[in-house]
């Protein structure tokens, strides 16, 4: 509850301690000053939002290449924002050299994540996981997407739902290059599982480690 002016020119401002994202708000009257008359005026400060957006047109693609020097062996965070109609296309995708890699791929409404350790007979409790969240994600709407990768715990969020996973073996032996497509691959289907279907939509916002990647393609 807010305590309002007890006049009818002063002003009383409250800064919300954390920011709030919301569709709608609704203000209920909790009380008004006993000798005047009942009255409110109310103005809302927004916060300041950057937004970097980049299409695809289901042929294209977005490449990011990273320094291996800087690249953390114990953490990978990997956030962005998506609009389509079209219910299949793959978002994201890395790969290495024996066969292991990390999709996330749009199937018929729903973002799978799937990752694949390549080498069944060293690691085979952990040869494939495959996390699905959402439905009829292809709504032309904003949808975002979080993807945490600490040593053998994977946290997997689709518009603030969450799955947790846990390797029974550490995740830090993948042999994945220093490459991160967006959108699609170079060479669709290289991995044997893919649709082989680039991303048809909008991309809102792509961070990878705390790096702006949309802002890094338009500068470079």
């Amino acid at each position: 509850a807010f305590s309002g002016n007890t006049n009818a020119d002063s002003v009383v401002y409250y800064k919300l301690q954390h920011s709030i994202k919301a569709r709608f708000l609704r203000f209920v009257p909790l009380d008004w000053n006993p000798n005047g008359r009942i009255g409110m005026r109310i103005e809302v400060y927004g916060c300041i939002y950057r937004s970097e957006v980049v299409g695809f047109d289901g042929k294209s693609y977005l490449i990011y290449t990273f320094n291996k020097k800087i690249m953390s062996a114990l953490k990978d965070v990997i956030s962005l924002k998506f609009k389509t109609m079209q219910s299949d296309g793959i978002l994201l995708h890395r790969e290495g050299q024996n066969g292991d890699y990390i999709t996330l791929e749009l199937i018929k409404g729903m973002l799978s994540l799937l990752i694949n350790l390549g080498d069944t007979k060293t690691h085979p409790s952990n040869a494939q996981i495959n996390i699905t969240l959402g439905s009829l994600l292809d709504d032309q709407h904003w949808h975002s997407v979080l993807i945490e990768h600490f040593n053998n715990q994977i946290n997997f969020t689709v518009d603030k739902h969450t799955q947790h996973f846990h390797a029974k073996g550490e995740l830090n032996y993948l042999d994945f290059g220093y490459e991160l497509s967006f959108g699609g691959t170079p060479v669709p289907g290289k991995s044997g599982t893919l649709s082989r279907r680039n991303f048809h939509g909008c991309f809102e916002n792509i961070y990878y480690n705390e790096v702006n990647i949309i802002d890094l393609a338009r500068r470079h």
